[in-house]
């Protein structure tokens, strides 16, 4: 029979679990902090468990991690990574340096069930949820290589690789606890965004538990019609039914709401457009980040003329919208915005040529 992963206890299984085993209930949370605080691989390294515990978990209990299975460093200070998270499974995800933030993007799913048109990852069937222990893992590991490549910490972790977060809100909310918990690495929630690509009763969801950290909106369109063309989750989560999730989100958690927009030449970049979204940004406290697109190989999609994208933020920001434009980053090694699909060796080559 396949052990148990520890890692799938919360606190209070995990307690019960080694009461069970005769040992004291304070042991749970040194193993705890082990696993969460110091990243442990496996039980021999927990050095203040005496050898016969650590014998008995190792004989009740599995303790693995993902690996990384390849990196790529990109001319602009980007690190990709493929991480193993096993049966020839692979994910990716992002450290995004920049003068101010040292930013983890990270996936919650193995490929992805929406196909939005644009993006790379949508190509890929949905092959499986992480767990998270598997989301933890990637912020873990991609921390420690901000700190050996730049001497510095994440500042921000977002939840925007591979995968929609909110058809894996279970184990993304629990990574969300172990990456800000204590047992865990302690970061702030409010330097966490989850991103989606709006599923209107799961937002309300987040809402009713209240969450703490920064929700996204991948909007990218104003208006159902062109909406539908290119994210077919819009056809059964139109506008409306959007607009009126987010509004119950803010009013449980006072949180202002951000709408990512990516701008493709001739679909999205009109000033027409702008006065669509800025209409829709009325609907809740909001700011809007304007995003670079990142052409995928094959794709019906390019990157917006400059001139186009300057007077879409002129039009937003007169109407005193709060706008940001994202620049593409890594686009050298397949890193950027929408680009992230398994191009690695260790993926399955049925992945590679979806």
């Amino acid at each position: 029979m396949a052990k148990k992963d520890i890692r799938t206890l919360d606190s209070a299984a995990l307690k019960e679990a080694i009461l069970g085993l005769g040992e004291k209930g304070f042991r749970a949370k040194q193993i705890e902090e082990w696993i969460w605080t110091k990243g442990a691989s496996s039980f021999e390294e927990m050095s203040n468990l005496s050898k016969g515990l650590r014998d008995r978990l190792n004989d009740e209990f599995s303790l693995r991690r993902i690996d990384i299975a390849d990196q790529q460093f990109s001319n602009d200070g980007t690190i990709k990574c493929a991480f193993d998270v096993r049966a020839g499974q692979v994910v990716e995800g992002v450290l995004i340096p920049t003068s101010k933030r040292m930013t983890a993007c990270i996936s919650s799913q193995a490929g992805c069930s929406l196909a939005c048109k644009f993006c790379a990852t949508g190509r890929l069937k949905l092959l499986k949820n992480l767990t998270a222990g598997e989301i933890y893992d990637q912020v873990e590991m991609i921390r420690s290589m901000a700190g050996e490549q730049y001497d510095q910490g994440l500042t921000n972790i977002v939840y925007m690789g591979m995968g929609e977060p909110l058809l894996n809100y279970r184990e993304v909310l629990a990574s969300v606890d172990r990456i800000c918990g204590d047992p865990g690495l302690g970061m702030s929630p409010k330097r966490i965004t989850v991103s989606t690509a709006g599923i209107a009763k799961a937002i309300k969801r987040l809402g009713d538990d209240q969450v703490r950290f920064n929700l996204a909106l991948s909007l990218h369109a104003a208006n159902d019609a062109k909406r539908n063309q290119i994210m077919a989750i819009n056809e059964s989560n139109n506008l409306e039914a959007l607009a009126e999730a987010l509004q119950y989100f803010y009013e449980k958690t006072g949180t202002r709401v951000t709408f990512e927009y990516i701008i493709f030449r001739d679909f999205n970049d009109q000033l027409e457009d702008a006065r669509e979204l800025a209409a829709f940004c009325a609907c809740v406290p909001c700011k809007v980040n304007v995003i670079e697109y990142n052409p995928i190989d094959g794709g019906e999609f390019q990157q917006a003329d400059p001139e186009r994208v300057d007077a879409f933020v002129a039009l937003l920001e007169s109407r005193n919208i709060i706008v940001n434009v994202r620049r593409s980053r890594g686009k050298d090694i397949d890193a950027a915005c929408g680009q992230l699909a398994n191009k690695n060796a260790v993926a399955k080559p049925e992945l590679k040529d979806a």
